[in-house]
């Protein structure tokens, strides 16, 4: 079994480049080793706690913000190696890409950089035509990428396939297949894709998913029944029904129309190239004075033209007299509010008794406190008097 694919790991602690050559279409490996980079900081305190420093990773395209679209980088946590992994394509054959690594040291805040340039070399037969992808639930993407746990997957995958040659194309997170993030409970993990091609047909094992049988089952979301599984089951868990078995020679390309695209949307092939450093310096100056000094000024020219007309000029002299007395007359009315005495009551005309006929003036006796008095006195305590008189008469 040829070496399924590449790991390129730094020794060297010089700043030289370091120059890699995968293989379009076979799965490209570099591991970025903390112990590598811990010597270009300085050392730890603490004798015997080097290995403390949280180191962290950031890598792009050299001139660029991001990493090809092909290459993806993983690292865990602080404490770990991280790992640069991805398929080239046959369109970056001959192209070197340098990679820019730059590595953090978050107890001492310093950093050191390292170019690594991989040039893509071609192989002789690529593409594979027989590929098969698989899902393995029990594995998160940095366990799979270590060279001993694939190159165990690799053999498990060889003993029921049996191919001449055997590669493995490329390895995807669940997560970026749409994936959820497992619950930090029993262990989970989020799963991987393994896209492995061959030179030989599929085996008769592999298509056992294909059958009635097991279709129905994989609907009914059960385990199909493959009689080859006991062959993974003790290191890899496989999800049979989201197994995609793909011969190339037998797809048929898909051509899709699209609409001519206008000015101003970036063409889908080649590389951005970004703006020249020889740009032109910009005054802003203009800016600050059309944003904030003009409008000031002129805030500034109203203020005075309308101190001027209200202060100066008779009209405004006239307003301003004009409330100034209002507010004294208002001022004064309140305060003859507060010491006018009592108002008398509504009914202050005589009061005329219909049974005896007499005109009885109304009282208003200075020593009673006449907010508590009736205003129908004279009526109420007077009639009931007169009825009394009535009624002896009568008798």
């Amino acid at each position: 079994l040829s070496p399924p694919l590449t790991v390129v790991t730094i020794l060297s602690r010089s700043h030289a480049d370091r120059n890699v050559y995968p293989s379009a279409g076979v799965l490209f490996v570099h591991v970025l080793e903390r112990e590598y980079f811990k010597g270009e900081f300085p050392p730890y305190p603490k004798s015997g706690d080097a290995s403390n420093d949280p180191i962290t990773f950031n890598t792009n395209l050299k001139g660029y913000p991001d990493r090809p679209g092909w290459l993806r980088y993983i690292q865990r946590t602080p404490h770990s190696d991280g790992v640069l992994y991805g398929s080239p394509t046959a369109e970056h054959i001959g192209k070197p890409t340098v990679i820019e690594i730059t590595a953090y040291n978050r107890r001492t805040f310093e950093t050191a950089r390292h170019n690594l340039i991989i040039n893509i070399m071609a192989t002789e037969e690529f593409p594979l035509p027989y590929q098969a992808e698989f899902y393995i639930k029990n594995m998160n993407v940095e366990e799979m990428l270590a060279s001993e746990v694939l190159g165990d997957f690799l053999g498990a995958v060889k003993n029921v396939w049996q191919p001449e040659r055997l590669n493995a194309i490329n390895i995807t997170s669940a997560l970026d297949r749409g994936g959820r993030v497992p619950l930090p409970i029993n262990n989970l993990k989020e799963g991987v894709y393994v896209m492995v091609g061959a030179d030989v047909p599929f085996s008769s094992c592999l298509r056992e998913v294909e059958s009635p049988h097991n279709q129905l089952r994989c609907s009914q979301e059960m385990e199909p029944v493959i009689s080859c599984d006991k062959k993974f089951r003790a290191q890899f868990h496989i999800d049979w029904c989201k197994i995609s078995l793909v011969d190339i020679n037998k797809v048929v390309p898909v051509y899709i129309t699209r609409p001519e695209p206008g000015t101003g949307i970036l063409p889908e092939f080649g590389e951005y190239k970004p703006p020249s450093e020889s740009l032109k310096s910009r005054d802003y100056f203009s800016d600050f004075l059309i944003t904030l000094a003009v409008p000031s000024a002129v805030a500034l020219v109203l203020f005075f033209i309308l101190g001027y007309v209200m202060c100066c000029r008779r009209e405004g002299v006239i307003q301003l007299v004009h409330h100034s007395s209002i507010q004294k007359s208002t001022k004064e009315l309140r305060n003859m509010s507060k010491n006018r005495e009592i108002s008398w009551p509504l009914s202050t005309l005589p009061v005329f008794n219909p049974v005896s006929g007499e005109v009885v003036p109304p009282i208003h006796p200075d020593s009673y406190e006449t907010t508590s008095m009736p205003l129908m006195q004279t009526q109420v305590n007077g009639i009931p008097e007169e009825r009394k008189v009535a009624e002896a008469l009568n008798l």
